[in-house]
Parts: structure tokens; C-alpha cells; sequence
């Protein structure tokens, strides 16, 4: 342990409960018995070793992918009750391309049956509120791929989730995109407060990111530790210097090489 980190999170009153969660592929077991509890308010990052089941426990969690067994709920609720926004890691093929990047965007709305004006309306306001210059009359073959992927997350913030999934966000982006996406989702976390979950398979930007970094265990897969950085937002690359990420970053890959060799 290095001194000066208390990497274990306090006890929180849970806004996304797990208990029991059990998930197989093809006789290979993943989860067994698997419980989680996220705090409200939190950006949450997901690390782990490959095929540990990232990916896999955000599309239980998010209602996309039946498990075996166990429960799920949000806000007290079942998680098929909640509402969910969810940016996929493939931002390209969840995007309609017959469409222009507002209707996209508006879809949530138009499958509701919000009235159109009401949907220009919310709409104009995400993209006030964000400080986001997009062309939105614009196919969304036709925008660079940071573009797309904001087309995206604005997407899934249109409806009012009361949870945000983010499935590595920035794995099909060049670096410029990258900091610039990263950039705008921390605005929409300090604007919203929106409880988030995002997966990454990049232990700095986990940290970086994150409020809660949540370390997963090879398969049977079991939480190795939820670990606790709360610091001033918005963040910038300075903080990459500071003592407490590069201790943070530190404790997580100790973690992380401790599991890989057990």
C-alpha cells in the first residue's frame, strides 16, 4: 500500500445493486455468484484482464444481455424498468446512416412519440449545455469519427437516462479525437451529475476518468477491488503528474499484475 492512499471506497448507499449474478458462454462460466454495488452521482471506469467480462457485466447491467441468474436493479428498480442510455464501442454500426446525424439523435424521442418541436427543443438544449459545434443536417457518414461518436452519446443523453453505459468510448478514435471526446464527456458528467459506467481497457485513462475504478478478476470473475479517486473536476493531463493519480494508477496495476499471476 502506498502511503497517503485509502484506495477502498466507504460504504455508499448502492444506485446500481448486483446480487447473485450468474453468466455462462458455451460451458465457459464468467460470473458466479456475482454481487456490485455502484454509488449514485459516480463515474465508474471498468478495468480488468481480457475476457474477464467488461463488456459483458455493462450489457447485463444495462438490460442488453439476459444473465442466468441473479437480480439487477437500478434505483430500486429492476433494471428492465430503468432508463438507460448506452454508447457502443462500435459507434459506426450503432449509428443509422440513411439518417442525418439530428434524426439519430432525436430517436429515443420519435420512438416515444415526442412531438417534433419538443424534440428540436431538447436537442438544442444538450447541445448548449455541452458547448458542442456540430452539424447536425449532416449524414453521419459524412462526420469525422469524434463526431460520430458525440452524435452517439448525445443519442443516449436525449431521453434523460438515469444511467449512462459507455463501452470503450474512445478505442476507435486517433489521440486528437480521443482527448477531445474525453473532454466533452467530462463536461456532460460535470453538467449532468449522470450516474456513469464506462469500460476501458486503458488503466491511465481509467484513472483519469473515473471517480470509482472498478477492478475485475479473471474469469470466475469477482470484484478485486472498488477503488476510490475523488478529485477536482475538470480534470486536464496536468493531473497525470499529481501524487495522488500516479499513486492511484500505481495501487490499480499492482492489483491488476497480482491477479494476472494468480
Amino acid at each position: 500500500m502506498i502511503a497517503g492512499l485509502e484506495p477502498t471506497v466507504a460504504l455508499e448507499e448502492p444506485f446500481i445493486r448486483v446480487r447473485g449474478l450468474d453468466k455462462s458462454f458455451g460451458g465457459r462460466t464468467v460470473f458466479a455468484g456475482f454481487d456490485l454495488d455502484l454509488p449514485r452521482g459516480k463515474l465508474t471506469t471498468i478495468f480488468g484482464p481480457n475476457g474477464c467480462g467488461k463488456s459483458t457485466l455493462i450489457n447485463m447491467l444495462s438490460g442488453l444481455l439476459r444473465f442466468d441468474a441473479g437480480d439487477v436493479e437500478i434505483g430500486g428498480r429492476d433494471v428492465r424498468s430503468a432508463r438507460i442510455g448506452y454508447v457502443f464501442q462500435n459507434y459506426r454500426e450503432s449509428l443509422f446512416p440513411w439518417m442525418r446525424a439530428r434524426e439519430n439523435v432525436e430517436y429515443p424521442l420519435r420512438v416515444r412519440g415526442v412531438p417534433r418541436a419538443k424534440r428540436r427543443e431538447r436537442i438544442d438544449e444538450l447541445l448548449a449545455s455541452f458547448e458542442i459545434t456540430l452539424d447536425l443536417s449532416r449524414h453521419t457518414y459524412e462526420l469525422s469519427g469524434g463526431q460520430q461518436q458525440l452524435v452517439a452519446i448525445l443519442r443516449a443523453l436525449v431521453a434523460d437516462p438515469e444511467v449512462l453505459f459507455l463501452d470503450e468510448p474512445f478505442s476507435a478514435l486517433d489521440y486528437e479525437m480521443t482527448l477531445y471526446v474525453r473532454d466533452k464527456l467530462q463536461t456532460v458528467f460535470l453538467e449532468t451529475g449522470l450516474t456513469t459506467v464506462l469500460v476501458s481497457h486503458d488503466l491511465e485513462e481509467a484513472v483519469y476518468l473515473a471517480d470509482r475504478i472498478l477492478l475485475l478478476s479473471k474469469p470466475p470473475t469477482r470484484v478485486v477491488e472498488l477503488i476510490a479517486y475523488d478529485t477536482l473536476r475538470p480534470r486536464t493531463t496536468e493531473i497525470m503528474a499529481d501524487a495522488r493519480f500516479v499513486a492511484t494508477k500505481q495501487h490499480a496495476l499492482d492489483l491488476f499484475r497480482a491477479e494476472m499471476q494468480r
